[in-house]
């Protein structure tokens, strides 16, 4: 079974063979000491030293190629959790925002004035204070603030027909008060009018005169 270029990696601390020995050697056969020796056994050992060379270049590249994988999957393993990091830190966030929004929402029905507890159990529907709800804090909290709501828009309906029967009032007294001012009107016309007549007549009819009774002489 072929081995990962990582665990290669980590089996192989070493660096591969260097080649200076070999080529040392190779230069040595060139040098003046083997000029007497013979040139067959000279050129097998040489070839011998070659391939070797060879070898040692070849297991170079081999792990020059393991490491350039392993530094590549190491680099996308960083990668992978860097991204990683990433989401975390952004849910993170999310999550500290969607808290921050509860603390809100829990401070807004917190400053609500409500009923009290003993005039919710007193005023409340029976299906809404059973004992239940009483005994879970948080069914509570939603039913008193239920029973707020229908309570502010109960009495807010009331507030607005007070307010109709206030306008329909105050229309009739206007109306009223208009009614009276023109029939006000109306006669004080009909006594100016009755006036004046009175006036005509006094100056048309004559006044009769006395009969003074004389005794006759």
């Amino acid at each position: 079974m072929a081995m990962e270029p990582s665990t290669q990696l980590k089996d192989d601390n070493a660096l591969p063979p260097s080649p200076d020995e070999v080529i040392e050697k190779l230069r040595d056969l060139v040098s003046p000491n083997h000029l007497d020796q013979d040139i067959a056994a000279l050129h097998i050992r040489a070839m011998a030293l070659v391939g070797r060379l060879k070898a040692l270049n070849r297991a170079a590249n081999t792990a020059t190629r393991i490491r350039k994988e392993a530094t590549a999957e190491a680099r996308h393993d960083m990668d992978q959790s860097h991204l990683g990091l990433q989401n975390l830190l952004y849910e993170k966030r999310h999550l500290e925002r969607e808290i921050e929004k509860c603390r809100q929402f829990a401070s807004i029905y917190q400053d609500v004035p409500l009923y009290s507890l003993e005039e919710f159990t007193r005023l409340a529907p029976e299906e809404a204070r059973t004992e239940d709800v009483l005994s879970d804090e948080h069914q509570l909290m939603l039913n008193r603030l239920s029973f707020e709501l229908a309570e502010r828009q109960r009495l807010d309906l009331r507030r607005k027909e007070l307010v109709q029967q206030k306008e329909d009032l105050l229309k009739e007294s206007k109306s009223k008060a208009a009614t009276m001012d023109s029939v006000k009107t109306q006669i004080d016309v009909l006594m100016k009018t009755a006036s004046e007549i009175q006036k005509k007549v006094d100056q048309l009819v004559q006044p009769i005169p006395t009969a003074m009774s004389t005794s006759p002489g």
